[in-house]
């Protein structure tokens, strides 16, 4: 069995992604369109920032407070 051409059986090669953490900096770089299962998301001024987990395990606090009260 052959290949298609660009790419393989499955489909084309999927390209890295690119997230950085909006807090500390910390980037890390995934072949999904989703961000690594322990980084958190927030949307800020209508602007979705993402976050490490070691930014999220030290904010949990605050990340918490920010939640509509329906949650609780």
């Amino acid at each position: 069995m052959t290949s298609p051409p660009g790419g393989s059986a499955r489909g084309p090669a999927a390209e890295p992604r690119r997230f950085t953490c909006a807090r500390c900096g910390t980037s890390a770089e995934v072949l999904t369109v989703n961000p690594p299962l322990t980084w958190t998301y927030s949307m800020e001024d209508g602007a979705l920032r993402h976050y490490c987990d070691a930014c999220s395990r030290e904010n949990l606090r605050s990340i918490e407070g920010r939640l509509d009260s329906d949650w609780w």
